[in-house]
Order: structure tokens, then sequence, then C-alpha cells
């Protein structure tokens, strides 16, 4: 944008005039700062902008002085390149995000009442549509749209005269159009605007065919007083309704209303808003069309009332008189809702012309009567909610196919809930029968020998000698407990257990794993695999041990390995899984505490600095090998490694789980850890551990002080049980080993070679050394 201006008449004050306009253009955000915080609002870039700017710094407006302008100037039609531009006019500057309206006193004094924070009654429209709200230009134009002043019209024409133009109307209302001239266009509708152009065109030309459309509208200016939550000035679209400028305005303070917003123009009310007829019906009957210089005004709040309780409206709404009845606060918020209690609904109320207390609690039932009961300011309408008790219900819980609540009727009994066994099988079964399938595909595709799984029965077995009726003594409200024998009502039929139920009654079927039940009575199955006679799954009998169990197998084939027998159980791996989390816990602790000790004792060489991260590397290597460690849940039987009878094993009692493998002889023992060889040997009768160490060869970070003997019947023997001579290790090398046998030489934590070690030492001792021949030296120079 360019303006030149002629100096010729303006004298000495060319450089004043030229610092004015200097300053009046580099001054509009500074100047709309000030309306904004003065809360007047316009239009950024409008003709109220700059002329605000120009009274603001004494400087001339966007235009000079009709009186200075030149003829050319004077006659010269409004051309497109000069019009406003469509983002000046009709659309106002969003607003920013308001801050949380200040809460009322009627708002506390709820709070304190009820214990609830209670929002005001249309409070949200407003918070929400104020953040959003930004009327924009390219909205249909209502046919009733009266043209006026400032209005932006487009003309197009084709035929006997050419047209496409846009023009503004002028403040007399006129319109200038080349080779038409100016006529009045100010007060016609907009849907009879082109039928006026085409006869004002029609004067001077024929043939011609026309369209004409509203541009870029004009933009009104009105205020907003009262009590809202932004009272000021405003520069709306001229299409904006009273509403709109109600929204603009953040709507009404906490002191203001919602019920009574009337429209001023020109010293009279024209019209008057009540919010609650928009929020709870739609209407907006009363929400004129602003023109300029309309006053929005907002009355101080009337009598308010607050509604709490089983309500998803609880809110504080306005009264629009002195009093309105219980039905119309309803129907503000939706009506009562179905879990409202409507015998019995609460009021509180506020009494000044009490002596005393000036507040009182009223109850009364939510019928017709109570409906037309008259509400007033200060009350407190709280809806109590239902009872959740069922009137006719028995509820059958646990073991069951269908949990529910059953109608109750007159001389109802138990076989009338669990008519037969078929009612018992829970859901659970099906699904993991039909999950049988999907496993066998898996096995099937994936097929693998490591994977082992614990023997189970499909169907949890049910508890069938006790079951419970719960009842309510209505009394004393004490808990009656009513066992029966399940198997004796269902199977047998028996009537003396065939127990009469009342309504509220809760039945519940309980299975084997909830409350335990007698070993002959439970089903419990073991799974027996490798050199028996008749390997399989098994259940077991009251009492029976490993001994029995095995002997009913057949017994052992020639080929089993007595002495490497497993006994696995489900809670022994549990509890083997919780000891190694606990000591991988410790070992973390204490490789920590070590590397912060060898950190602070480190000499400053870089020998010292490798030889400390190569034993982090290997204490980290270490543990993570270690939590790679899966639990087998093996229990150690401790058997003798000569043991080849049935009749020299323990008397071991079985579990439901356990999982029994007898393996066969092996011929080899293995060695493994911080070892050359790490691989199975040969086993040879006589051969001791250190022999077997021998053939693997010690790898030169192996702490032997630390080797153990993992033996086949899962028991471990550790150097520190084997003492040798002056506390070394020779006393577990010299045990002789078995097949199936495991020898672990573990890794030192903190390791260093002896030929490190004895370069360190050297430099130590030759420092030392030097510093106590200093030291002489020194001492004779003095005595000398």
């Amino acid at each position: 944008m360019t303006a030149s201006f002629s100096c010729r008449s303006y004298g000495l004050l060319t450089i004043p005039f030229a610092l004015v306009l200097l300053a009046a253009l580099l001054l509009p955000h500074s100047v709309h700062a000030a309306q904004a915080d003065s809360g007047t609002l316009v239009v950024p870039g409008s003709r109220e902008t700059a002329a605000k700017a120009g009274a603001a710094t004494g400087a001339p407006g966007t235009a000079p002085p009709a009186s200075r302008r030149s003829d050319a100037e004077r006659s010269e039609p409004p051309s497109p390149a000069r019009s406003t531009p469509a983002s000046e006019v009709g659309t106002t500057q969003r607003q920013p995000t308001q801050t949380p309206a200040m809460r009322s006193e009627f708002q506390r004094f709820v709070e304190i009442a009820t214990g609830r924070q209670l929002p005001v009654f249309g409070s949200n429209f407003f918070a929400e549509a104020a953040d959003s709200f930004a009327p924009v230009d390219n909205v249909p134009v209502s046919a009733d749209y009266v043209v006026s002043t400032g209005d932006e019209i487009v003309i197009r024409a084709w035929g006997s005269i050419e047209l496409d133009y846009r023009a503004t109307v002028d403040r007399n209302g006129l319109l200038n159009l080349p080779r038409v001239g100016s006529f009045s266009v100010a007060g016609v509708k907009a849907s009879a605007l082109e039928n006026h152009l085409r006869a004002q065109i029609g004067r001077l030309f024929k043939n011609f065919s026309l369209n004409v459309a509203l541009g870029q509208l004009r933009g009104i200016k009105v205020f907003v007083v009262g009590p809202t939550v932004k009272p000021g000035v405003y520069t709306l679209p001229s299409q904006a309704s009273l509403l709109s400028a109600v929204v603009a305005a953040g709507g009404p303070s906490s002191a203001g209303s919602m019920r009574k917003i009337s429209l001023r123009r020109d010293g009279r009310i024209v019209t008057v808003l009540d919010v609650y007829d928009f929020l709870v019906n739609g209407d907006k009957s009363r929400d004129l069309q602003l023109v300029a210089g309309d006053v929005v005004v907002f009355h101080p709040v009337g009598p308010r009332v607050a509604l709490t309780g089983a309500t998803d409206s609880a809110a504080i709404f306005e009264l629009k008189s002195a009093q309105e009845t219980v039905r119309d606060v309803l129907a503000y918020s939706g009506g009562a809702s179905v879990l409202a209690n409507r015998q019995r609904v609460h009021l509180e109320r506020i009494d000044p012309r009490q002596a005393r207390a000036k507040r009182f609690v009223e109850e009364f039932k939510l019928d017709e009567e109570g409906l037309q009961k008259p509400l007033r300011d200060g009350d407190v309408l709280a809806l109590l909610a239902i009872s959740p008790e069922f009137a006719n219900a028995v509820t059958l819980k646990g073991h069951v196919a269908q949990p529910l609540r059953f109608p109750w009727r007159a001389g109802m009994r138990i076989l009338d809930l669990i008519p037969d066994k078929d009612a018992l099988i829970t859901p659970d079964f099906y699904r993991r029968k039909n999950l049988l399938v999907q496993l066998l595909e898996v096995e099937q595709g994936h097929a693998s020998s490591s994977t082992k799984v614990a023997p189970a029965a499909l169907f949890d077995e049910l508890n069938w000698s006790y079951a419970v009726i719960e009842r309510l003594n209505q009394r004393d409200l004490t808990t009656q407990v009513i066992p029966f024998n399940l198997g004796a009502a269902v199977l047998q039929r028996d009537a003396a257990q065939n127990i009469e139920l009342l309504a509220g009654d809760v039945v519940t079927v309980y299975s084997q794993k909830e409350i335990r039940v007698p070993l002959a009575r439970q089903t419990r199955l073991v799974s027996v695999e490798g050199e028996v006679a008749a390997p399989g799954v098994y259940q077991l009998l009251p009492g029976e041990t490993l001994k029995e169990l095995i002997a009913r197998t057949g017994g052992f084939t020639p080929q089993a390995y007595i002495y490497g027998l497993e006994l696995s159980r489900e809670q022994t791996r549990q509890q083997q899984r919780d000891n190694l989390t606990a000591a991988l816990a410790r070992l973390e602790s204490l490789a920590a505490t070590q590397a912060a000790r060898a950190s602070a004792n480190r000499r400053d060489d870089s020998s010292a600095a490798n030889d400390l991260a190569v034993s982090n590397a290997a204490t980290q290597a270490q543990i993570s090998r270690l939590t790679r460690i899966q639990p087998n849940g093996r229990i150690a039987l401790e058997l003798a490694p000569s043991v080849a009878k049935l009749d020299e094993l323990p008397e071991v009692p079985l579990e439901h789980g356990d999982r029994v493998v007898i393996p066969s002889r092996p011929g080899f023992v293995t060695v493994a850890g911080a070892v050359v060889n790490n691989n199975a040997f040969l086993w040879k009768p006589g051969r001791t551990a250190g022999d077997y160490i021998k053939l693997a060869g010690l790898d030169e970070g192996a702490e032997i002080s630390n080797m153990f003997i993992l033996r086949a019947d899962g028991t471990v023997t550790h150097a520190n049980d084997q003492r040798g001579l002056f506390g070394l290790g020779g006393g577990l090398q010299s045990q002789p080993l078995y097949p199936g046998d495991a020898v672990v030489v573990p890794n030192q934590l903190d390791f260093e070679t002896w030929g490190r070690a004895l370069v360190r030492n050297l430099k130590d001792w030759s420092q030392i050394f030097s510093q106590f021949g200093l030291g002489a030296a020194a001492i004779q120079t003095l005595r000398r």
C-alpha cells in the first residue's frame, strides 16, 4: 500500500505532518490493544479501526478531507482494487479462551449444603460458543436482509453492456456504476435488489443480462452493557442477531440473568430475550436482527433454585418469576429420571421469617400435586434414587451355567432354580473343550518335545456335598446361612434337601477349588512318563504315594535309571521362580556395590579402567544368563546312586498336577561354566569331578572355590560343603561322579589375570620405592 501527498500547500507543516503520518502507520497494533483493554472490539483493518487510530493519534483518517480532494478523486467511482477486503468487514476476531466465570454466592451455598459443585444451567453453552465464535461472510443472506451503507454489491452484466464490478454503497445510500451513474439502493431488500438494479440500468441500456449478488457485508457497532462476562463495544456482521451479541460477550456473568436480556433501539426496548426458550425449546422468535447503535442490556439475575440428586442435569436454574412449579424446573433439566424415587423428594428451603434457624426441610411425593408445588428463591430440590432392591428375585451364583436373577414365586424350591445337573456346567467347560481343536492344530504345526503341559481336567469338579442359601432376616436384619447337600437335592431328589426359597435369597454353588473337599472326593491327575510298564495320566487314589503309583503302572523297566527320577510340581515351580527373583535382586545389588567400590579405589590409568569394564561386563553377562533360567519345579528325592528297586523309593505323597519322569540310564557327565570345553564327557566308573575338570580345561577366569555339582537326583553339592586342605576346593574335586551328573564352574565377578596383577603390583612398589628414595635424599640434604 502506497500513499503520495503533495507538499506545495503545507509549507512548514510538511515535516510534522509526515511524523504524525508515520506514527499513525506504526501504531495500529498499540491502538488495537488499547481498544481491547477498554472493552471495545473492532474488526482488524476495517474502517472503524482506521478511524479510531486516526482519532487516537490526531492524524488524518484513511482518506483526506473532502475539501482537499482533487476533482478526479471526488468523481472517481470506487474500484474493486480500493474496495474493502473481504476479511475486514463482518468478521470479528476470534475471541480468546475466556477464563472460568466467578462462582456466585448461591453456588457456594449449594456446595456447602449438598457437597457438590453445581454449574449454572446454560453456562457451558456460552463457554464453548464464545470460544469458537467467529462469524463468517460466506453464508447465504436472508431474503429480508436490507441493503445499507457499507455493503458490497457484486454486479455482472453482459449483452449491450459489459460489467464485472464490485461496488460499495456510500454513506448516502448511493451505488455508483460506470456508464450508468449513481442511484439509491439503501433500504432495498436482498430479494428485490437484482430487479432494482435491472430497472436502473435499463433506463440506459437494452438487451442485456444481469446477475447481482451481495459481497462483503457491512459491519455494525453495538453496545453490550450490564452484568455480562465481557461488556463493551462490538463490531459485528450486519446479519448478526441479538443472540450473536450475547454469545460474543460470553453470556451473563455470575450476577447476570439468562431470563431477561433486553435490546434497546432508539431509546426504547424492542425485544426481551429469554435464553431458556432457546436452550430448552430452540425458540428464536425474540432473537431480532441487530442494527448499528443497538444496545444489548443484561439484567441482574433473578430467583434461583438448585436441582441435585438422581438426575443427569444437576444444575442451578434461574426462575423467570418469583415462583415456578416443580414441573417447570424439571422440564428445564429434561424431566425426572426413571432412577428417581417418585415417592420421596427432599426440598431444602430458606424462610427468613423463622426466628431461630432460617432453613428447613420438606418431603413430598412427585405426583401430580407434588409437580404443582411452587419453588422459590434459594430452594434446593434433591431427587432421591430408587432402591436397588428387587421385589421378586432369587439369585443363583457360583459354579453354575447361568449366574442370574430368577423371578421368585410362592412355593419356589431348589429344584425349581436348579432343575437338573446341566444347570451346573459352566461355560468355561465348553470353551476349554472347543479350544482343544485349536491347541491340537498348534501342536501339529509346532511340535516341541520341550513343551510339557501339566495334566488337568476340563471340568472343575463340583462340591456336591455343600451349597448354601444366604437369607436376610427381616426381623433383626441379620444374615442367615442355610447349607444344603447339592448332590442329594439335584441328583437324588431328596425332598429334605429341596429347601423352599424366599424372595431375596441368594443360592451359591461352590467348586472343589473354592471349598476344598476330602481327598476321597477330589479328582487328582498325575502324569507318569518314561521307563515304566504303562506310562500315562493316572487319577490318584486317596493318600497314594509315589511308590504306590509306580507299582500301579506296572513298575520300572530294566532300562530305568531310578537315581535320575524326576518329580515336578507346579507349586514348587512357583516357589523356585520367587526364590530366583530374590536371588537375582541380591546379585544385582552386590554387583552394583562391588562396582562402586572398585570405581572408588581405581587408579588413574587406562589398564585399571579396562579391567573394571571387563569385570562389569562379565558380571552383567552372568546376571543376564540367570534371568533366562526357567525353573522346572523339580523336587530332589535324595536317592542313593545305587538304588535299583521300587521298594527303595521314599514315601512321597503325590498332589494334583504332579509329573513323574523316569529316564533311561545315561552314559555321560556334563561340565559347564568357566571351562575351555563345555561338553558332555563319557562316564567311567571311578572318575572324580577333578578328572572331568581336567578333561574340560579350566578357563583363566574360573572360580574353582565356588564350583558345584548338580546330581542326577536333583541335589546340589557345593565346594563349601566339601572343603579340602587349607580350605581349597580339592574336597569337591575328589568326589566321584555318576551318570547324569553335571559339574558347574562359575566365573569370577572381579577378574584380573596374574600377569596384569604382577605388573600393577610392580608399578605400585616402584612408585613407593621412588618416593622413599626422594624422601631419604631430602633428609640428607637438610642434615648437610
